[in-house]
């Protein structure tokens, strides 16, 4: 797995190109995150995260009967998301939307939410669209 540091538990899914994938998305996220401690911590930027990068990849990264490759690494203090789809001729989109607009949101989630983001082609075909986010703040902590 590209990008991930020797300690952090991981964990790769083949999704089909369905509706359905970000749900099963989001269950192989709170899956790993339930063995990572302090896991808890990333769950609510991750499922959506994960949701979006997700939903993006079946929407506009997937030619009719090819499927996404979901790669997630976590330790306690990051959260990394890869998709891996086979449209490497199409770059994520950041735009805007209109107050109106019932989709194209998604990417300004990513970018507003993760600490870094950014998309890199994949070996052999398609391309990967990642991104990587710290823990929620936890005043139990105490201030850093």
């Amino acid at each position: 797995m590209s990008g991930f540091p020797e300690n952090a538990r991981s964990v790769s899914c083949w999704l089909p190109r369905s509706r359905r994938s970000p749900a099963e998305a989001r269950r192989c996220l709170e899956r790993l995150l339930g063995g990572v401690v302090g896991g808890e911590r990333f769950i609510d930027a991750g499922l959506l995260l994960v949701s979006e990068l997700v939903t993006n990849a079946v929407v506009h990264g997937s030619p009719y009967d090819n499927r996404v490759l979901l790669e997630l690494s976590a330790d306690p203090v990051r959260l990394r998301i890869e998709v891996h789809d086979a449209r490497g001729d199409r770059a994520p989109l950041l735009r805007g939307a209109d107050r109106d607009d019932e989709s194209g949101r998604g990417l300004l989630l990513v970018k507003s939410l993760s600490e870094k983001w950014g998309c890199c082609p994949r070996d052999g075909i398609g391309k990967i669209v990642w991104c990587e986010i710290g823990p929620a703040f936890d005043p139990s902590e105490g201030v850093a």
